[in-house]
């Protein structure tokens, strides 16, 4: 069973455990259908890497990417999200993240990536491409507290990665590419500090032993988190500005079942980011 098939068969156990308040959830919407609020999101800054390996095939070599693939440095980053309210109790959000680092490196040592051997001393383009869209849904419990807000719910995201290896002179090339269905759990709260200013922490993510889940003999798992601090300020009643500290990791590891090019299928791929943005919220 491929990736996709199990996140998203999680996703669909997790839509079912929800389902025990959707009626409270419909009746919310049918109390006050006028009652929806929206807005929009659009963040800017720059993205370290603190840590970030990958190996392709288990006869691959693991590579550093901070130390031997040229990510040592700051990368420009932004983000885009759409919020619907309806009656101050439930929430859908769309968001897309566009997140692509390219870099370039002399290598101090062979890399051997799916059967392939990029010599040392070689220069290599490398290419990691992320981006990634999101839907999620968010149910609060704290509607009527003036200071404090406290959602919890779900988000279903759509990776669409590209991995590519190039030597200089363009002769070897390794590419990998993988669009990919992960479920995950979201959580956001936020507290007023006073008529300006105020706090807000955002999570998303899951944790998933998937051989666990498909009685596979290959120990595959997979992570994400993203996890944002802001601190925002109310310009006027229609307009916020933030500045907005970000973590974003996660990866996996494991043996695909449905291998169709070089080398035995197997990828870990690990990845720890900080974002640090600015940005404004604008409600219509």
């Amino acid at each position: 069973m491929s990736y996709s098939k199990i996140y998203f068969s999680t996703f669909l156990l997790m839509i079912f455990v929800s389902s025990l308040n959707a009626q409270n959830i419909m009746s919310d919407f049918n109390t006050d259908v006028s009652g929806i609020k929206i807005s929009a999101t659009a963040e800017m800054g720059f993205l370290t890497v603190i840590d970030h390996k990958i190996q392709f095939s288990n006869s691959g070599t693991k590579i550093d990417y901070v130390k031997e693939g040229g990510q040592d440095n700051l990368y420009a980053v932004k983000r885009f999200s759409l919020e619907a309210q309806f009656n101050r109790k439930n929430t859908i959000i769309l968001l897309y993240q566009p997140l692509e680092i390219r870099t370039q490196a002399l290598l101090q040592r062979d890399l051997v990536i799916d059967d392939l051997v990029f010599p040392q001393s070689s220069g290599v383009n490398f290419l990691y491409g992320f981006p990634f869209y999101r839907i999620s849904y968010l149910r609060e419990f704290m509607a009527d507290n003036p200071k404090y807000n406290f959602g919890i719910g779900l988000t279903l995201q759509i990776r669409n990665a590209t991995i590519a290896f190039e030597s200089l002179d363009g002769t070897l090339l390794r590419t990998n590419n993988d669009v990919g269905i992960v479920p995950a759990l979201k959580l956001r709260t936020r507290t007023r500090l006073n008529n300006h200013f105020y706090l807000e922490l955002e999570a998303d993510g899951i944790y998933a032993p998937v051989s666990y889940l498909n009685g596979s003999d290959n120990e595959v798992k997979g992570a994400i988190l993203d996890a944002s601090l802001r601190m925002g300020y109310h310009l006027r009643s229609d307009i916020d500005a933030f500045f907005n500290i970000r973590y974003l990791g996660g990866g996996a590891v494991g043996t695909s079942s449905d291998v169709s090019g070089p080398g035995d299928g197997y990828v870990e791929n690990w990845l720890h980011f900080m974002t640090s943005t600015a940005g404004v919220v604008y409600r219509f």
